[in-house]
């Protein structure tokens, strides 16, 4: 069994949201969204050459994958976007279901990371917009 059928495998095995990948080193999360990944990065976990496993990915998943550096990725569910810059970035990447769109939780609108990249072509750049996003929405939470 390689690294992503690894991943891939405990993703659906367990209430998993995110599992990456590489031999012997597995790191696991139940964090929703694409909290694992903004973590992991922030935690400075070099994930070069893992294979991730995960719930939903969309351009801005995609995007934090090819900042940390990982080979293959898998997508339950992959937009359209994720699937084409995980591609142009040279990352294996798989899915079960495919759509146009990362919808909100609500079901009303885009996903609002899926905005904060909308127009960002730098991994870079995704992750610092990413970020801001995350800390906007936490503060309108607390309002």
């Amino acid at each position: 069994m390689n690294d992503l059928q690894k991943a891939r495998s405990i993703l659906e095995s367990g209430n998993h949201t995110c599992v990456l990948c590489k031999g012997d080193a597995v790191y696991i999360s139940d964090k929703s969204g694409i909290a694992p990944m903004v973590g992991f990065i922030s935690e400075g976990v070099d994930l070069k050459g893992f294979s991730v496993a995960d719930k939903i990915v969309g351009k801005a998943a995609a995007m934090l994958f090819v900042l940390a550096g990982i080979k293959n990725a898998y997508g339950e569910v992959m937009s359209i976007g994720g699937l084409e810059f995980l591609e142009q970035n040279g990352i294996g990447a798989s899915y079960s279901v495919l759509t146009k769109k990362i919808i909100n939780r609500s079901g009303t609108d885009i996903c609002p990371m899926e905005k904060a990249v909308e127009n960002i072509s730098v991994p870079t750049e995704a992750f610092l917009s990413i970020k801001q996003t995350i800390r906007k929405l936490k503060e309108a939470e607390s309002q």
